[in-house]
């Protein structure tokens, strides 16, 4: 990839800014990852520890949401509701990474959970997971890398 400012990508994203094979997505472009995929990972904090969970995921509109079953994870989020959310993909050519920062709040009505279940987002292992948790966020970014090998020093 060469070295381009603005413009837009093969892949239909806008890029905002890019040196050094180095891309940074905009939102439009995270989200439509975002879409295109179901595996992530959460970040929670509480008393002081850092937890990093991952999670099959669903795009609601502009919103992530998750389901899962009471533990670390939910009693993490009931305390401190601030949240980083994380998604990325590499192969031989490029790699990109996308982060989504924001507040996640567990669903309680049932006509939310009604709409949740309309995602078809189902639990990848055999348990039991009735906790629906949305992610409403407050910062979108993502950085697309072209891959090669280590330029030669001067």
């Amino acid at each position: 990839m060469e070295d381009i400012i603005g413009g837009v990508d093969e892949k239909g994203g806008i890029m905002v800014m890019g040196f050094g094979g180095i891309v940074e997505l905009s939102p439009s472009a995270c989200w439509q990852l975002l879409r295109e995929n179901t595996l992530g990972r959460i970040a929670v904090t509480a008393a002081g520890t850092v937890d990093i969970f991952p999670i099959n995921y669903a795009v609601d509109d502009e919103t992530i949401v998750f389901r899962t079953a009471p533990g670390t994870k939910l009693l993490e989020l009931a305390i401190n509701d601030r949240v980083a959310f994380e998604i990325d993909h590499h192969d031989e050519h490029e790699a990109w990474s996308i982060v989504v920062k924001g507040i996640a709040e567990r669903m309680e009505r049932q006509s939310e959970m009604d709409a949740a279940e309309e995602l078809g987002l189902a639990p990848w292992i055999p348990t039991l997971k009735y906790r629906w948790v949305r992610i409403h966020p407050t910062e979108v970014t993502g950085r697309r890398f072209a891959l090669g090998p280590e330029p030669a020093r001067v």
